[in-house]
């Protein structure tokens, strides 16, 4: 049977997270005219239930203004004036402050926290109105290369022909392993554990990272001053009796960990935890297939870069998508999706050995390492062109960045 001209798309998208909802619109804001398609379980409208929040780092803040969603979602970003990291036990009296980072008047804030669900919304609504059509509730079925492109069956029934399929499915991306992409992975026996707190004392735009025997503790700031969201590592038995378990338990471990510096706490809303490993994948692309997001890497949250790499991977696979559509080329062939590979391989790469190598290095409690961690903190807060080096490398500044992440259009 012939196809027609509405089942040939020129990119379809398979994931409806912020990051495939990213590279959609970045696809459509890029190439006006370009047939952009999205296919997920959920629509975007439904992602309010999820509890997350990102560190969104400068790089990220500049993308989505360029796309024209930062003013929607500024009253809901709480800029991070000041982190401090502290190395120390649960039940610690005194817990030092080893590490500094300020805001300096003349300059951003560190980050901005934002919630999941209005960053989602946002995203959904521009993508929308930039012409991505919207193929939900629907998943992808069945796929493979064919004459044309990429023949894809979809749950429903529907069929399509695409140029390029991006696979935005997850660290468990069922499209990656059906195209025979390897990944090196392994799990750290911890679950992260996210929840929200009020607090009675306001937090003034202070975020916290505690260093415990099992993992980081996170306390990072949210908008209107009394409200925090914890990223909370924990061995992974542990975290399912703390989510499972009743809420004084729970309410007990927060205070262990947070102290009274926020004085009293409440928890908001539900607990969730989710398994902590990390996962690459061994090429970025295949037949006309392109990883970005967790399909890709999914790393510890350790430094808080989960979704400022993701946003990468949609700018720069974004960049070299619309430069081949402006020139008449096929966005699927092997020799754009070699430039994407390019790009984000390395990247990715030293992102993901350094927050392995910190989780190793903090998540134990042998007297040695924490002696030699802690002078290295401290000699790091003491030298201020280090600390420059650290701010900038988790504002996302280092080394060549698509045009997206420096904040221009393609």
């Amino acid at each position: 049977m012939t196809k027609t001209d509405d089942d040939r798309v020129d990119v379809l998208v398979a994931g409806g997270g912020y990051v495939g909802l990213s590279a959609a619109l970045a696809f459509a804001a890029s190439v006006p005219g370009a047939r952009v398609a999205l296919v997920d379980p959920r629509s975007w409208r439904e992602a309010s239930d999820d509890l997350r929040a990102f560190a969104l780092a400068a790089a990220g803040r500049r993308m989505l203004s360029a796309l024209g969603v930062w003013d929607k979602l500024v009253d809901e970003a709480e800029p991070v004036r000041e982190m401090i990291v502290t190395d120390s036990r649960p039940d610690d009296l005194i817990r030092p402050v080893f590490l500094t980072f300020e805001r300096q008047a003349d300059k951003d804030p560190l980050a901005h926290m934002l919630p999941n669900g209005p960053l989602v919304a946002a995203l959904g609504a521009a993508a929308e109105a930039a012409g991505v059509r919207f193929l939900s509730p629907d998943s992808v079925a069945a796929t493979e290369p064919g004459p044309g492109g990429r023949h894809v069956t979809l749950a429903s029934g529907k069929t399509l022909i695409t140029s390029l399929l991006v696979a935005a499915d997850g660290a468990r991306s069922r499209l990656r392993s059906e195209a025979g992409i390897g990944i090196n992975s392994w799990s750290y026996g911890q679950s992260g554990i996210v929840a929200t707190i009020e607090h009675d004392r306001a937090h003034e735009g202070r975020a916290e990272e505690h260093f415990l025997p099992a993992g980081p503790f996170a306390v990072l700031p949210l908008k209107g001053g009394h409200r925090s969201s914890l990223v909370w590592s924990e061995r992974t038995d542990i975290a399912e009796r703390f989510v499972s378990g009743n809420s004084f338990l729970f309410d007990t471990e927060l205070v262990r960990r947070i102290g009274h510096r926020l004085g009293g706490l409440r928890l908001v809303g539900a607990r969730q935890a989710f398994p902590l490993g990390l996962t690459l994948a061994r090429r970025f692309t295949a037949d006309r297939l392109a990883l970005i997001g967790d399909a890709a890497h999914a790393i510890h949250p350790i430094a808080g870069q989960g979704l400022n790499l993701g946003f990468k991977d949609a700018a720069a696979l974004a960049e070299v998508v619309a430069l081949a559509l402006r020139s008449g080329r096929d966005p699927g062939t092997a020799d754009v999706l070699d430039d994407y590979q390019r790009w984000r391989g390395f990247d990715t790469l030293q992102m993901a050995a350094m927050t392995d190598g910190l989780n190793r290095l903090f998540s134990n409690d042998l007297a040695p390492l924490r002696l030699i961690r802690d002078f290295g903190l401290g000699l790091v807060d003491r030298m201020p062109p280090v600390k420059r080096v650290f701010a900038n490398a988790a504002a996302g500044a280092p080394g060549p960045s698509p045009r997206l992440i420096v904040g221009e259009p393609i």
